[in-house]
């Protein structure tokens, strides 16, 4: 876990893929063949918080999906890549777009098709779901299930390697 702490004290930018890690993998599809998910809101919470201490926010998924640009404009975050079947071309572009190294990437993802990007980057981090691959890759593995506290454990173990936890837990507790 050492290591872990080490390389999350590193960590400018978290990317994240969305189906399966923001959310449960679920996609609803109603009468009209509109798509929906449902997003973790104490996830959003700690993207939030995470923000706060200056870690930038990306996320690079492999489907375009309209809720998901909601869900980014809604929470701010800094960089989105939908639709990108080629992670490790989007993560090139992102890299020079946020000016940051591979480093000091974190990312989070759940399949094979994130393997690209989870084998690059400084802290590379899988859901309890994710193939067995994908899980032998990552750094580490979260406790929490992806739509379901994945990404805010994330947040939490990176602004604790940072040492800014206790400075945001204060806000709540004073």
């Amino acid at each position: 876990m050492q290591a872990i702490t080490e390389q999350a004290r590193k960590i400018k930018l978290l990317i994240m893929d969305v189906d399966g890690v923001l959310t449960d993998g679920r996609i609803y599809y109603n009468a009209q063949g509109e798509e929906s998910k449902s997003f973790y809101v104490q996830d959003g919470l700690g993207l939030k918080l995470l923000q706060s201490t200056g870690v930038r926010l990306a996320i690079i998924s492999g489907r375009a999906d309209r809720c998901v640009e909601h869900r980014a404009q809604a929470l701010g975050i800094d960089f989105y890549f939908g639709g990108i079947h080629n992670k490790q071309e989007a993560l090139q572009q992102l890299l020079q777009q946020a000016d940051v190294t591979l480093e000091q990437c974190a990312f989070i993802g759940d399949d094979l098709i994130d393997l690209p990007v989870l084998r690059r980057v400084g802290l590379a981090v899988a859901v309890p779901a994710a193939p067995t691959l994908v899980r032998q890759h990552a750094h580490y593995v979260t406790g929490f299930p992806g739509g379901q506290g994945a990404v805010r454990e994330l947040a939490e173990l990176i602004m604790q390697a940072q040492g800014n936890f206790d400075a945001i837990l204060a806000r709540y507790l004073a």
